[in-house]
């Protein structure tokens, strides 16, 4: 793959990142932000502290809201759009459309599902302010294990995959990354900083809504990336004018 054809794919995953970003900023405005509103009016109900606000509410929940959503979606869409260029041939023979949906689903669950299962997101109110740090090191420290594992387990079919069969090396692949996420899960700390009293019901629907954004984000991006790359990777050829006589050979 050269240089110009990889220069065109970072281009339209940056796009395709934007785009993704916009689907990911309006699941996040109708379904996370009633989440926050209420978790912040449990906070103040509970809370015999009143902060200023340095930006108003009504501020972090739509132009900060925006802005924070629609960046991450062009970073995260030029990073995935390089990854692509090298995984691209290397995963298997799949079409560049399928390709990027193959990616977007593996790097989904990697990236934050598993880590999810193991430190869910939490909404303003839940969460020891001294303990932030702790807890946010984990949660990097199983994102950056999990993507480890699942490159490791990629290799490990690919080095199976002529002895046993595509089929069981990505069974016996995907057996030992669950294994090893298994180990992982047992040995790092458990955090539950949760409060008692806290409404069980509105901790789900947070961390549904929380789920819900990332999955539209990269379902998103694998959707309107894979179409941009199919373009750009397999042009279709010019259909001829049928209406235009063919002059007959002499």
């Amino acid at each position: 793959m050269n240089s110009t054809t990889v220069r065109n794919l970072l281009v339209r995953g940056m796009l395709a990142g934007l785009a993704a970003g916009v689907l990911a900023l309006v699941v996040a405005y109708l379904l996370g932000e009633p989440s926050v509103d209420k978790a912040i009016s449990f906070e103040d109900a509970h809370s015999h502290e009143h902060e200023m606000e340095v930006v108003s509410r009504s501020l972090q929940s739509t132009a900060g809201l925006a802005t924070g959503v629609l960046v991450y979606g062009v970073a995260f869409g030029g990073i995935a759009a390089l990854a692509y260029c090298f995984a691209l041939g290397r995963v298997g023979r799949f079409s560049p459309r399928a390709t990027a949906l193959l990616l977007s689903g593996c790097a989904l669950l990697a990236v934050y599902v598993v880590p999810f299962l193991k430190y869910p997101a939490n909404p303003p109110s839940v969460g020891d302010p001294d303990t932030i740090g702790k807890r946010t090191t984990l949660y990097f420290l199983m994102m950056v294990l999990s993507v480890l594992l699942a490159v490791a387990a990629t290799l490990l079919g690919k080095r199976l995959a002529p002895s046993l069969g595509t089929w069981w090396a990505t069974v016996v692949a995907v057996a030992a990354f669950a294994v090893v996420i298994g180990i992982a899960y047992a040995f790092l700390p458990v955090v539950n900083e949760v409060p008692a009293d806290f409404p069980a019901a509105l901790l789900w629907r947070f961390r549904l809504s929380a789920l819900a954004i990332q999955s539209a984000l990269w379902g998103g991006f694998g959707l309107l990336f894979g179409e941009l790359a199919e373009r750009q990777l397999n042009p279709k050829p010019a259909k001829a004018d049928s209406g235009r006589a063919v002059p007959a050979a002499n």
